[in-house]
């Protein structure tokens, strides 16, 4: 299976759009949205033209623009949506997402996870942590997917290829 990484979209939506195109040409079945959508409008966007499970994870932004989400709510009936951060179980792999980096390294340090994923910097980055969990030393993956909205660096999302637990970092200014 492949996941869909994004973050930091801002409100920026014909380069969501794309993403989303991409997603749609390469038969992708999920997306986690590691914070800053940015506006209900840009949520219901991304419900709207994606049939495929989304988790989303609040981010800053979203925390000024989307604060008073219903969170009872169940008008978005294909995402899962989290206040500080999610996790999850894809493929017999345990995963968490977040916005913030701090955050993230908290959550690869305890050993839990086999991927954590975050937004906020805009920054592409994967690295790996070194944790000590009960069965012996393991690491986590940490990895941040970019932005989609084109500030501070160009706009990137990743694409997990979850039978080889390998990720691509995909240049959207490249996409049609």
């Amino acid at each position: 299976m492949q996941i869909a990484i994004i973050s930091d979209i801002h409100d920026n939506i014909p380069n969501l759009m794309k993403v989303l195109n991409y997603c749609r040409e390469n038969k992708i079945e999920k997306i986690i949205c590691c914070g800053d959508l940015a506006s209900f409008e840009t949520l219901d966007f991304l419900n709207d033209n994606f049939t495929g499970e989304i988790f989303f994870v609040f981010g800053n932004m979203d925390d000024d623009y989307l604060k008073n989400y219903p969170f009872e709510n169940d008008q978005y009936k294909n995402t899962k949506i989290f206040r500080d951060f999610g996790e999850a179980e894809i493929e017999n792999k345990q995963i968490a997402f977040v916005h913030f980096p701090d955050v993230a390294k908290e959550l690869a340090e305890t050993g839990k996870y086999d991927f954590v994923f975050h937004g906020h910097t805009h920054k592409p980055w994967v690295s790996s942590v070194k944790t000590t969990a009960d069965q012996g030393p393991k690491e986590c993956t940490l990895l941040n997917p970019g932005n989609v909205a084109n500030q501070i660096c160009p706009p990137t999302f990743a694409i997990w290829d979850t039978e080889q637990n390998k990720f691509d970092l995909i240049r959207i200014n490249e996409l049609k």
